[in-house]
C-alpha cells in the first residue's frame, strides 16, 4: 500500500478517475434508495451523480491525452490515509438526514484531495483540472445544497418530513410501543400472583425477572419473523424485533425491580407506583404518536392493566 505522498502524476489521475466513478455510482445507490420515500431528494442525488461522472469523462481526457490509453486500476482502499466512503449497507434504511451529512462529508473530502494534488501536480494541464475540480467541489454552496434548493421546495419539504415522521413511527415507535405495552401489561399476573403467593420479595423479584426476559425474547422473535418490511415499510426485521424484544424487556422489569428490596410491603406499594407510571407513559405515547386521544389511551391502556393486575392478586390470594 502506497502513501499519497509517493503517487506521481499517472497514479494521482488514475486514482482521481476511480474514485470520482465510485462517488458517482454512491450517489446513484442513494437516489435509488430515496426514490420511493423521498422522490425530490433522490432527483437531487441523481444529479450528483451525474455531475461526478462528468468529472470523471474529464479526468479521462486528461489522462488519454498526457499518458495514453491505459488507465492502471488504483482505488482509494490501495492508498494509504485515503479517505474511504461507508459502504451503503451500513447506512439503509436510507434517511434524509444520513445521505445528506454523507454527500457533504465527501464533497469536503474530495475537495480536499483535488487541493492536495493540485499543488502536487508539475505539469500545467494536470494542475490546471485538478484545480479547477477543486473549486468546483469547493464553491460558496455545496452541490447538494444548491440541488436541495432547486428540487425541494417548501412544501416538497414538509412532505418528506412528513414521511419522515410516519417511517419513524412505523419502523421505531409501533414495535416499540408494543414491545412496552405487552411488558407492562403481560408481565403484571406472574409478578403479583408471585408476591401474594409467596410474600417473598426475592422469590418474586425472580419471577418477575424470568417473566420479563422470557416475553422479551418471544416478542422480539415474534416481530422479527413476521415479515421483512418490503411491502409494509416497517423496517429491517431483526431491528424491529430487537426494538420490540428491548421495550418488552424493559416494561416487565420496570415493576420487578422494587422487589429488591426486602420489605414486602414497601416493595409492594413501590411495584404499584411504577405500574401507573408505566401505564401513563403509555397512554403518552399512544396520544402522541398514534394519534388516540390522551384520555382514551389512558382508559383503554389503565383498563387492560388493572384487569390483569386483578387478574394476578385473585390468583396469588388464592
Amino acid at each position: 500500500m502506497k502513501r499519497f505522498s509517493e503517487l506521481d502524476e499517472r497514479e494521482i489521475l488514475a486514482l482521481a478517475i476511480s474514485s470520482e466513478e465510485e462517488d458517482s455510482r454512491i450517489y446513484a445507490d442513494y437516489a435509488d434508495g430515496l426514490r420511493d420515500n423521498f422522490p425530490a431528494s433522490a432527483k437531487v442525488f441523481d444529479e450528483m451523480s451525474e455531475e461526478e461522472d462528468r468529472h470523471r469523462r474529464r479526468l479521462i481526457e486528461a489522462y488519454r491525452h498526457r499518458f495514453g490509453e491505459h488507465i492502471p486500476l488504483l482505488r482509494r482502499q490501495d492508498v494509504k490515509g485515503f479517505v474511504t466512503r461507508t459502504p451503503l449497507w451500513r447506512v439503509r434504511p436510507l434517511g434524509l438526514d444520513t445521505v445528506r451529512e454523507q454527500a457533504e462529508s465527501m464533497e469536503f473530502e474530495t475537495r480536499r484531495f483535488y487541493e492536495t494534488a493540485a499543488a502536487r501536480a508539475t505539469d500545467a494541464g494536470i494542475r490546471k483540472l485538478l484545480g479547477d475540480l477543486a473549486a468546483a467541489e469547493r464553491g460558496h454552496e455545496s452541490l447538494a445544497s444548491r440541488l436541495t434548493e432547486s428540487h425541494i421546495t417548501k412544501d416538497v419539504r414538509q412532505e418528506e418530513e412528513e414521511t419522515k415522521r410516519r417511517l419513524f413511527i412505523l419502523q421505531v415507535v409501533q414495535p416499540g410501543l408494543a414491545g412496552l405495552m405487552d411488558g407492562s401489561v403481560s408481565t403484571l399476573a406472574p409478578l403479583f400472583a408471585a408476591a401474594f403467593a409467596t410474600q417473598n420479595t426475592w422469590e418474586t423479584f425472580l419471577v418477575g425477572l424470568a417473566a420479563s426476559i422470557g416475553a422479551g425474547i418471544s416478542m422480539g422473535f415474534a416481530e422479527a419473523m413476521s415479515d421483512d418490511g418490503s411491502l409494509t415499510g416497517r423496517g429491517r426485521p431483526w431491528i424491529r424485533g430487537v426494538i420490540t424484544g428491548l421495550m418488552t424487556t424493559l416494561g416487565g422489569i420496570g415493576h420487578t425491580l422494587p422487589y429488591l428490596i426486602p420489605d414486602f410491603t414497601m416493595a409492594t406499594a413501590l411495584a404499584v407506583a411504577v405500574v401507573l407510571i408505566e401505564l401513563w407513559v403509555i397512554a403518552w405515547v399512544r396520544a402522541r404518536y398514534m394519534d388516540t386521544r390522551f384520555l382514551q389511551a389512558v382508559f383503554e391502556v389503565v383498563l387492560g392493566g388493572l384487569i390483569v393486575f386483578g387478574a394476578g392478586i385473585l390468583i396469588g390470594s388464592a
